[in-house]
């Protein structure tokens, strides 16, 4: 009799690695949501708030980062599409970080760019989460 065990976990993503993967989505997609509101207001505060939140995605994209690198230099962690899913994200950490860097200048001087560039970082952190989450799972099912 043979007993098969499914684990519900990636073989290329660690729970914890999940959790601040998704956190990074989050904390973007709330920057661009900020950054559409200070657009629609011109409130300064909404401006503070994309910084903030800019801030808090790069941290959690930049765990997510080095999980991912120690992912890929692992032999037995390594799966189909880890290389680009990794590329992906270390681009949306560098859009994130000229964001930052964007959303440091003065509020009114940080529009439209800023605005940009939280939609660029969006979509990036979008498909890094999409690629990371795809992965094949233990067991054969997807």
């Amino acid at each position: 009799m043979a007993v098969v065990v499914e684990s519900r976990y990636s073989q290329a993503i660690h729970p914890l690695h999940e959790v601040f993967l998704a956190g990074s989505l989050s904390l973007f997609l709330g920057a661009t949501l900020s950054d559409i509101a200070y657009a629609t207001t011109y409130h300064i505060q909404w401006n503070n708030f994309a910084s903030w939140l800019i801030v808090g995605g790069l941290l959690f994209a930049g765990i997510a980062l080095i999980f991912a690198i120690v992912d890929l230099c692992r032999a037995s962690r390594r799966a189909k599409g880890i290389v680009l899913y990794t590329a992906i994200l270390l681009l949306t950490w560098v859009v994130g970080f000229f964001n930052a860097l964007m959303h440091a200048r003065d509020a009114w001087a940080s529009m439209p760019g800023g605005l940009v560039l939280s939609v660029i970082g969006t979509v990036l952190a979008l498909v890094a989460t999409w690629l990371g989450f795809r992965t094949p799972r233990i067991g054969g099912t997807k």
